[in-house]
């Protein structure tokens, strides 16, 4: 049977979520759905196996620039809020110590200028020598050269996050019509609505929020929207150790790139060990360790020249070659960890190999943007918008600013359904600044 819909969100991860329990709580839309093609709510990216578990305020993300860190730390803030409020059944989160490690006189120089300019923003954060970093993490000082150069950034405030259990929290405080285990296959406009086809039924819906990463650039396609736009699928690894760290460490970024440096961080529910990672290389599917969506990245690729050729060229780029072929050798049988083992030991010099361990079936997808116009890699947000309806792809940094983005999303929502549509804005501001 036909239902029908004010708005119908498509993805069930920390954003599609976040996103209903902003429309839940904070508008007068009643008559919302929420589809997820798995049996459960934040089970793909949003699983805390596939991500870092790190809440990204933008204080020791050495590649944000100022601004990017304003309004990231706004947003992290936001959630960082609701664990605060609301985290007393579901175990959400841990809060731990956080630093950022220069290593070297490069590094150093410019990890102490990047403080200078950042220090307003986050008064917490304090810049501490070698004696203080060995006080708060003694096995990052531990067997290290005492001629090499070493500063830090560090803050109290840092969070651990299992971002699955953050969705399952927000759809528990939500009202909505939920479809598990509902696959979406195509969509079509029909007259003022969307009709939406699953493995299941048809369903229509005045707007509709596509919320499922990669594959939302590859509905968008489907309708017409986002055709400049192409996927680079990049998925990462982790290794563990049992604990050697007290809180997160994380080594300095490089500029050009969106990949995350590599850290060590301790599990969200268990602090007997610590994870090191990610890797990051390029496979051609749009859903880790799911290689049905292989299809689905040609896709989004567009299955033209000009697509195949603006991958080419960002991933040919020199800065990009190098780093994508130095994670490939990572995975290289026999040799691949103790190549890894440098990343390991620029963070605990005296770690050993036989000590570190391929952390299987651990490690997800984040489908970087590429424009086809100007054959470059975008570095930013993507989110693709048509006629009432939302395509999220990359909403960078990702869960950490799901409320933010989600209240984006919901402000742009109101005015696609009309004028008897409201959205409490005041009481948001009051319950997340």
């Amino acid at each position: 049977m036909s239902k029908e819909f004010d708005v119908v969100i498509i993805g069930g991860g920390v954003i599609g979520t976040s996103l209903l329990y902003i429309l839940s709580n904070y508008t007068n839309v009643k008559n919302i759905a929420i589809i997820e093609k798995y049996n459960g709510f934040g089970l793909v990216n949003s699983n805390k196996k596939m991500n870092s578990q790190t809440l990204h305020f933008g204080d020791i993300e050495t590649n944000y620039s100022l601004e990017k860190a304003k309004k990231v730390n706004e947003g992290a803030s936001m959630v960082a809020r609701y664990l605060d409020k609301y985290d007393k059944k579901f175990n959400i989160h841990k809060r731990y110590s956080k630093m950022v490690l220069a290593v070297g006189e490069k590094e150093v120089k410019e990890l102490s200028e990047r403080y200078e300019n950042f220090k307003k923003l986050f008064p917490s954060m304090k810049k501490i020598d070698r004696e203080e970093i060995g006080k708060l993490e003694p096995k990052v000082v531990e067997g290290r050269d005492l001629n090499e150069e070493l500063l830090a950034l560090y803050s109290k405030e840092g969070y651990t996050v299992d971002f699955g259990k953050l969705s399952e929290s927000f759809v528990t405080k939500s009202k909505a019509n939920i479809m598990l285990n509902t696959e979406v296959r195509y969509l079509a406009k029909e007259d003022n609505k969307y009709k939406i086809y699953t493995n299941k039924n048809e369903i229509y819906s005045k707007v509709v929020i596509f919320a499922t990463g990669g594959h939302s650039l590859m509905f968008a396609k489907s309708l017409g929207y986002g055709l400049d736009f192409a996927i680079l699928p990049v998925v990462g690894n982790f290794y563990y150790s049992h604990k050697v760290l007290n809180g997160k460490v994380y080594t300095m970024q490089i500029p050009k790139l969106p990949f995350a440096a590599i850290h060590g961080d301790p599990e969200v529910d268990s602090d007997s060990m610590t994870r090191f990672g990610p890797t990051a290389k390029v496979i051609p599917v749009l859903e880790r360790r799911n290689v049905k969506t292989f299809i689905d990245f040609l896709v989004t690729l567009g299955f033209s020249l000009r697509g195949f050729l603006a991958l080419f060229k960002v991933i040919s780029d020199t800065t990009i070659l190098k780093f994508v072929l130095r994670n490939f050798s990572y995975d290289l049988p026999f040799v691949g960890k103790s190549i890894f083992m440098h990343n390991i030991r620029k963070i605990i010099p005296s770690m050993k190999t036989k000590d570190v361990h391929f952390a299987k079936g651990y490690g997800g997808l984040r489908p970087q943007i590429i424009d086809k116009k100007s054959m470059s890699l975008n570095l930013g947000e993507a989110k693709v918008f048509g006629e009432n309806i939302i395509f999220n792809v990359t909403p960078s940094p990702g869960a950490s600013v799901c409320l933010q983005s989600s209240f984006e999303d919901a402000k742009k929502i109101i005015t696609f359904l009309g004028s008897k549509y409201k959205l409490n804005e005041k009481r948001f501001v009051k319950d997340f600044s």
